[in-house]
């Protein structure tokens, strides 16, 4: 008997509301589906921002940060698919969703691209304004992971004001169960093509870390930085 498909949801709201609503509904329509749904609230777990040290861009290796990120990019990286839900906070991104992008992004995913090939889908929940924004910026983040975004015809955008208002955009819901279904779809396909080819590898060597052969990759951060002449 195969294990069901594993669907993690990063829920970039501060608050429990119409975010967490929509989640709720994707949930059940996954759940109808046989697969196993799970949700990182990131308003619950400890996220540092990113710091001042400011080589980010030299180290070849993941941030030295303490805190919770790590542990959520190991979810996703046992995870089969991946919904990243935010809501619109001030015309943009809600901080929340925006500093786990910075860390798990910058700090952990960029060196070997573990979510290569992982399925995807995009929510965006707004009273009205910006919600094309936010999701445009968070399905560019997970082609940049190398995901696979699958799409439910219309965007998943949900228009909420206030709490409970999410549950009654019908046309929103819908478009979130379509992109669910679709997403248990891809997953299950991409799954019966590996089986079937036994290609396991999420990407070719040389496309692993596109930092290779930079300058970053002798970075040694044992030895003292020199003044520039």
């Amino acid at each position: 008997m195969t294990e069901p498909l594993k669907i993690l949801a990063i829920n970039g709201s501060e608050r429990t509301g119409n975010t967490s609503d929509v989640l709720r509904h994707a949930a059940d329509t996954a759940e109808q589906r046989g697969a196993h749904f799970d949700t990182v609230d990131l308003r619950n777990i400890r996220m540092e921002r990113c710091g001042p040290c400011g080589d980010c861009n030299v180290r070849p290796v993941p941030c030295s940060l303490e805190d919770d990120i790590p542990g959520v990019v190991r979810r996703m990286t046992e995870a089969d698919a991946i919904v990243f839900a935010a809501p619109v906070h001030g015309f943009g991104t809600a901080s929340l969703m925006q500093t786990f992008i910075e860390r798990a992004g910058v700090g952990y995913l960029r060196f070997d691209r573990p979510l290569s090939n992982k399925v995807a889908g995009i929510i965006a929940v707004a009273r009205r304004y910006s919600a094309g924004e936010v999701w445009a910026q968070l399905t560019v983040n997970a082609m940049l992971n190398r995901m696979i975004v699958v799409g439910s015809g219309f965007p998943a955008t949900v228009h909420a004001l206030h709490r409970g208002d999410a549950l009654k955009d019908t046309e929103g819901l819908t478009n979130v169960s379509r992109m669910i279904n679709r997403m248990i779809d891809m997953a299950e396909l991409l799954s019966e093509y590996r089986r079937l080819t036994g290609r396991d590898a999420l990407l070719a060597p040389h496309e692993v870390n596109e930092r290779v052969g930079l300058e970053a990759n002798a970075y040694d951060p044992t030895v003292p930085k020199t003044a520039s002449a």
